[in-house]
């Protein structure tokens, strides 16, 4: 209970007295060729991991840890890391970096699952609360499948390991089934969306989706196959009939279908993403959205406005799900390949 509640305060402090309308976080403009290694958002802030949520196992692969699931592996943490590490040695051409980078890509190699329909995914093997809704493992992400398949990406154009491609394969046949499937298909007002969170309403979950978007691109351009980019064209338009939902008058983003404003982190990674699609889709309309999110557009009225507001959504959401009374939850299920 101590814990729970010292969690529970420093993250009530954060909220409120660490809440800032600049974030380290920028785009790659050098990313998305077929020769680059380059991901397309860069964290320039290159501080230590934060060892509250992100921790390194004894041979060093990312974990992930929060309250309801404890220290868990995530494989979209660990693409994540690998991506940050790759852009670090691209930066320093410190070995060391690669090298981490490496090992997250082994790592992510070795625990794909790869299931009788012909899918290759990495589900997430622990339980999860999400508002009122508990997601049982194993489930899928389309946030988890794009960051994956982008570190795949990469790793196979570092080692050519022909391994990594015959998993990049079948990588998106998950973004071809519904959920009720085992996919991450979701349709809705006759448009296309991946789940970040299965069972969740369309649109769900703005950057996990964008971020799968990210991924079957990478996979298209490494490919050449046509159905990929269909599926890709498919969630294209999807994020653009559903842009609006996600948009808090014209100044900021929202998380999720309306549940709050969106905390400063997340809302620079959804304009980052916007700005990165806006570029390599050619629409303007997403480059639109991204400068209205622009902190530097808010009056000092705007911001106190954006403060607040972040505040009370966020709040009342925690009160309306009751989200304090939610236990660390544990699975038994064990990754196997089907």
């Amino acid at each position: 209970m101590g814990g729970t509640l010292k969690c529970a305060l420093r993250t009530l402090y954060e909220e409120i007295a660490e809440f800032r309308f600049d974030y380290p976080l920028t785009t790659v403009p050098a990313a998305g060729s077929r020769e680059s290694l380059h991901y397309y958002l860069f964290k320039y802030d290159n501080r230590p991991p934060n060892r509250r949520v992100l921790r390194l196992d004894s041979n060093g692969i990312a974990k992930a840890w929060s309250r309801t699931t404890g220290e868990v592996y995530n494989s979209g943490v660990v693409a994540r890391y690998a991506m940050r590490n790759l852009g670090y040695y691209l930066k320093s051409r410190d070995h060391a970096h690669l090298e981490i980078f490496l090992k997250q890509v082994d790592w992510l190699e070795q625990n794909a699952v790869i299931r009788a329909d012909g899918a290759v995914l990495w589900p997430h093997l622990f339980d999860s609360h999400e508002g009122s809704t508990l997601l049982r493992a194993p489930w899928v992400s389309s946030n988890v499948q794009g960051l994956v398949i982008s570190a795949l990406v990469r790793g196979w154009r570092v080692t050519r390991r022909p391994g990594l491609l015959e998993l990049l394969r079948g990588s998106a046949r998950v973004f071809e089934l519904d959920c009720a499937s085992g996919g991450l298909r979701v349709q809705a007002g006759g448009h296309v969306v991946y789940a970040d969170r299965p069972g969740f309403a369309a649109p769900g979950i703005m950057d996990g989706f964008m971020t799968s978007l990210l991924g079957l691109f990478d996979l298209y351009v490494e490919t050449g196959d046509t159905k990929v980019h269909e599926l890709f064209s498919q969630g294209v338009e999807g994020l653009r009939y559903f842009l609006p939902t996600w948009d808090y008058r014209k100044k900021w983003s929202v998380y999720s279908n309306r549940a709050y404003l969106c905390p400063p982190g997340y809302h620079c990674l959804n304009r980052m993403l916007l700005i990165v699609l806006a570029r390599l889709t050619g629409d303007s309309y997403f480059a639109e959205y991204a400068e209205n999110w622009n902190p530097t557009h808010l009056s000092a009225l705007g911001r106190a406005e954006i403060y607040f507001a972040f505040l009370f959504s966020k709040n009342a959401c925690r009160l309306k799900h009751r989200t304090w009374l939610q236990k660390t939850v544990t699975t038994t299920w064990q990754k196997q390949d089907a």
